[in-house]
């Protein structure tokens, strides 16, 4: 018992001396708790807001820059497989995409879990884009398998149609049917050049179609960038945004 005490000891004072070793020469003196409560009643501190209010100006400046103009209202809302903000975020993302990867097939860019907000009629501001796009999700181009796009193709007929550009089809009893892509009948025996984000290729919402893929890609391209260098050149050329139903996805 008396060595048992004797080795606790020791090591007590061997850790408290590493301890102190490590430690830099700061040591807490004093250490106070308080509860507040926040509520509409709480008064306004003053000194606060004069601290983040150049801040906060400058963030409102850049925020409300007006990147392009909308034709109509695009929303997430799916009709028959398909939504008008759907198709715009697919083909906005293709189009950006392809400038780097022109061989690119076809794009399965975001769920419609990821897109979060829809895009206004009229004025589109840098803000909207971040509402919409809030993640820092890259865009990366893979080469698979026929038999792994299928996979692909089965979760979107599946889960009722997902934002694609590129390619078109028909869903009927939840499977796909007559897909084409780049205009031309799906080849299962075929490799296609199929791009996506970094969230759905790591799995993101339950898809394994990019876990074994030919070769990859990552064009340092953001998807949120993506789309504000979409929206602006629209603006350069002088056009409106005008994405609507265009038939690229059915559901019977």
């Amino acid at each position: 018992m008396q060595n048992s005490a004797k080795l606790r000891t020791l090591s007590f004072l061997l850790g408290s001396f590493f301890l102190c070793a490590c430690s830099s020469s700061y040591q807490v003196v004093k250490s106070n708790r308080g509860e507040y409560k926040l509520s509409k009643d709480l008064a306004v501190d003053s000194s606060i807001i004069r601290t983040y209010q150049p801040y906060k100006l400058k963030l409102d400046s850049q925020m409300n820059e007006v990147l392009g103009y909308s034709d109509n209202e695009l929303t997430k809302k799916l009709v028959g497989g398909e939504s008008s903000l759907g198709n715009f975020f697919a083909d906005a993302a293709l189009v950006e995409a392809r400038k780097t990867s022109p061989q690119i097939d076809f794009t399965m860019p975001s769920t419609n879990g990821g897109l979060r907000n829809d895009l206004p009629l009229g004025a589109i501001t840098l803000s909207n884009v971040f509402e919409l796009m809030p993640f820092e999700n890259e865009l990366i181009v893979f080469e698979l398998k026929g038999s792994d796009v299928q996979t692909l193709l089965d979760y979107i007929a599946r889960t009722g149609g997902q934002p694609v550009g590129g390619l078109t089809m028909k869903i009927k009893a939840k499977k796909p049917v007559d897909v084409r892509i780049g205009g031309q009948p799906f080849d299962p025996a075929k490799n296609y050049s199929v791009l996506t984000s970094d969230y759905i290729a790591g799995g993101g919402d339950g898809i394994s179609s990019f876990k074994n893929p030919v070769s990859s890609k990552v064009l340092k391209l953001k998807i949120r960038d993506a789309l504000i260098q979409y929206i602006k050149e629209t603006k350069i050329k002088g056009v409106k945004i005008s994405s609507k139903l265009d038939g690229r996805m059915t559901n019977d």
